[in-house]
């Protein structure tokens, strides 16, 4: 569809579990930049890791995406830690250009390389993100901003590499932008119709 987003992937990254902040905890956040094709499958990127699997990774959170454009934001409003926001500092597997939390939906279907994935939920922060930067207020601001980036599961595994073009194949539930779901996810008061459809939207998933 012509008015569905197209996007890039910019940067590929992969990661191995290792200590992170003052008190060393397991963790596989910090992710390095691989400039070759990397494979995709079922649990994410060949040469990831995760330290939590209750969390992170698994079959419908196996790829981690976030928008270049959300960085400028953070940057804006966090200028003390302008030297980290950048490509990998909130621990994504791909970063990308042209999409956003507001533009893909939940449930869209996307070519990327020769690789299909399908946007499954966006990410909830949690205390590694303020361990990565030392600031324990960072994963209420991304609450508060909605820039969470949003989890895929891999439906046709593949490759993908830097550069590779992003296109919406099929979007299923147009009346849910990732930041919908994610503002829902946070909400202190929920009407019964949106519980209802946010229900019925797991259930087709």
């Amino acid at each position: 569809m012509s008015d569905w987003p197209a996007g890039r992937v910019i940067s590929v990254r992969i990661g191995e579990v290792a200590p992170l902040g003052p008190d060393k905890v397991a963790s596989a956040f910090i992710k390095r930049a691989v400039a070759a094709r990397v494979a995709v499958g079922e649990f994410g990127l060949e040469g990831d890791s995760q330290a939590d699997h209750r969390v992170h990774g698994g079959f419908d959170k196996a790829v981690y995406c976030y928008a270049e454009e959300s960085y400028a934001l953070w940057r804006e409003s966090h200028p003390m830690h302008a030297a980290i926001w950048g490509p990998g500092a909130v621990g994504e597997n791909l970063t990308t250009t042209g999409l956003s939390e507001q533009t893909l939906c939940i449930g869209d279907v996307l070519r990327i390389g020769n690789a299909i994935l399908q946007v499954t939920e966006p990410r909830q922060p949690c205390f590694k993100f303020a361990l990565r930067f030392g600031d324990k207020l960072l994963p209420r601001a991304m609450i508060r901003n909605g820039l969470s980036g949003w989890y895929c599961r891999v439906r046709e595994d593949g490759t993908i590499g830097q550069g590779d073009a992003i296109t919406v194949l099929e979007r299923p539930h147009p009346d849910w932008p990732v930041r919908r779901m994610a503002a829902l996810f946070h909400a202190k008061d929920v009407d019964a119709a949106t519980m209802e459809a946010f229900h019925r939207l797991r259930e087709r998933l």
